[in-house]
């Protein structure tokens, strides 16, 4: 169970601070409330890790620095602290100076009369369009602390759903740049020597030993040209990124991956299900949902279904026609059990049960993923040091063969 660090005051204005164990930040303020003290802000404690040195070289807010403002603006607004006090008292919280700077301008707004929604629609890079839309309906229907707890549910599950696939995407990438890092080294440094070594001995070399040595003298004599080269195409792919058609042939590309691509399309409907459905449990009309989700998703393919899916949505078409039209990518469970949301009328419901299914799906798959990869990596690394010791070792067998 994790620990918070909090700060609490009573009817009678006395203040009470500590640590303690509680399920989430409404179980904490459960706890102090039957104490008889109100919870004003609260962070959690890692204790593991009792010293942390961090500089705010660009300007960032994280997912879990997003999750504990909107937990804590909950629990405040839901215990009827005024706006511009929970903006303060969370503003003096953080420890991001960006974001403690956000919060502060944010503040002044709120106060010269601006509403919150227009105020945090100023800073899309730390508030999405999502956050904006829901608050305005959470402002319109006098549920702000309702919406609040809807978006405080969504950050969460995102974000275990993020750090699940990035864990499990870690191990694969270490070892290939690993591997990459030695290669370039052994070329550099290693096979240059060996090169004037066989040389001396005036030994045929076999075809794949002179080219492991060509590349060795291309890399080890132009070493400043082959780190400018790759720096520019580096920035090449990052501009790439920025062009639509780009995004979308790389999306496409990720889809055809064998065991990648289920991994991607259970996270997008995950993220999909989610979006749609707090987006709809807020009151959020089912056209400007279906825009906002197609900003969520990571993959391109999946953004372009559903910009055209709120085209569609507006000639009249149902959601789960809609979403039939793509069993590429959407399984038909999916599509199915949305009919059935829009027949009950519990769609929001039903893509809330979807959600957590494509969730514990990608739970799965990550957790068998570095089983399947492994072993893929362990041939891959395997064929490479064969390659390598195959070229170095003849030429010693047929010196040795010399001598005889």
């Amino acid at each position: 169970m994790p620990k918070y660090r909090y700060f609490a005051k009573n009817l009678k204005g006395e203040e009470k601070k500590g640590t303690r164990e509680a399920k989430d930040l409404k179980d904490l303020a459960s706890l102090l409330k039957k104490e008889g003290f109100l919870l004003i802000s609260a962070r959690e404690v890692d204790f593991k890790k009792p010293f942390t040195f961090s500089i705010n070289f660009r300007k960032r807010v994280s997912l879990k620095e997003k999750l504990f403002f909107i937990r804590n603006f909950e629990v405040m607004v839901a215990s009827g602290v005024s706006l511009p006090n929970a903006l303060k008292v969370l503003s003096r919280q953080t420890k991001n100076r960006y974001f403690k700077k956000v919060l502060n301008e944010i503040l002044e707004q709120v106060l010269k009369g601006e509403s919150l929604s227009e105020a945090i629609k100023k800073y899309p890079k730390i508030f999405p369009e999502f956050f904006s839309s829901l608050i305005l309906v959470g402002e319109k229907t006098g549920q702000l602390d309702k919406v609040l707890g809807i978006l405080g549910d969504y950050l969460e599950k995102t974000h275990r759903l993020r750090s699940k696939v990035r864990g499990a995407l870690m191990y694969p990438a270490v070892i290939i740049i690993a591997m990459i890092v030695m290669g370039i080294i052994m070329l550099i440094k290693v096979i240059p020597q060996l090169k004037e070594t066989f040389t001396s001995l005036e030994i045929e070399l076999p075809r794949t030993t002179l080219f492991i040595f060509n590349i060795g003298d291309i890399l080890s004599k132009n070493i400043a040209i082959v780190i400018f080269l790759s720096l520019i195409l580096c920035g090449g792919f990052v501009l790439a990124l920025k062009s639509r058609r780009f995004k979308k042939s790389l999306g496409i590309f990720f889809l055809r991956i064998p065991f990648i691509s289920s991994l991607v399309k259970k996270t997008n409907t995950a993220y999909c299900a989610r979006t749609l459905s707090s987006l709809i449990a807020g009151g959020v009309p089912i056209v400007e949902a279906l825009k906002i989700s197609s900003k969520v998703v990571t993959n391109a393919y999946f953004q372009e279904v559903l910009e055209n899916a709120s085209e569609q949505i507006k000639k009249g078409k149902k959601l789960s026609e809609i979403f039939r039209e793509y069993s590429d990518i959407y399984p038909p469970i999916f599509y199915e059990m949305l009919e059935v949301g829009e027949k009950t009328g519990k769609t929001s419901q039903i893509l809330l049960k979807l959600a957590e299914f494509f969730e514990e799906e990608v739970t799965n798959v990550t957790e068998n993923l570095s089983s399947i990869i492994e072993p893929v990596l362990l041939l891959l690394i395997g064929i490479v040091v064969g390659i390598f010791a195959i070229s170095i070792i003849k030429p010693i067998y047929s010196m040795l063969g010399a001598l005889q």
